[in-house]
């Protein structure tokens, strides 16, 4: 794959796809291109802004990228687990008048679990960054349900 649809390699539809391009990658990180904190109709917003926790989705999207990108460009299904020290330096991703960088790099791989850190910037700082960790293949019918 030289040049991926972002919209190709994760599960996210519509708006809610937030990353637009893959700038580059390599066995163990990607680094993503957005522009969609700047939209009006993101829906991440609340109350018309959108906070730096929403970071969380953006990076949790770049390690499906990174993932896919790995498996013949399959979005394999996961739950996220937990995001741990989750730090936010500015308030607001929508106050970025340019595009965001994402960054997810892969820390740990075993078996279904993984980790990655991840960090969101703008045109002069980091805005929000952190762990998340991720559960593959763990979606499960609920009790009792038909078969």
């Amino acid at each position: 794959m030289s040049n991926p649809r972002v919209a190709d390699l994760v599960p996210q539809r519509g708006a809610m796809c937030l990353l637009d391009e893959i700038l580059s990658f390599d066995d163990r990180s990607v680094v993503c291109r957005a522009v969609s904190h700047r939209s009006p109709a993101n829906p991440l917003r609340c109350d018309g802004r959108l906070t730096s926790i929403a970071g969380i989705e953006y990076g949790a999207q770049a390690m499906a990228v990174h993932g896919a990108l790995h498996a013949s460009g399959t979005a394999q299904r996961g739950v996220l687990a937990g995001a741990r020290a989750v730090r936010c330096h500015a308030r607001f991703l929508d106050e970025e008048p340019g595009p965001l960088t994402v960054r997810a790099e892969r820390l740990i791989a075993d078996g279904g679990r993984l980790l990655y850190a991840f960090a969101v910037t703008g045109a002069k700082s980091e805005l929000v960054s952190g762990r998340i960790a991720v559960v593959l293949d763990a979606v499960a019918p609920l009790a009792g349900a038909a078969r």
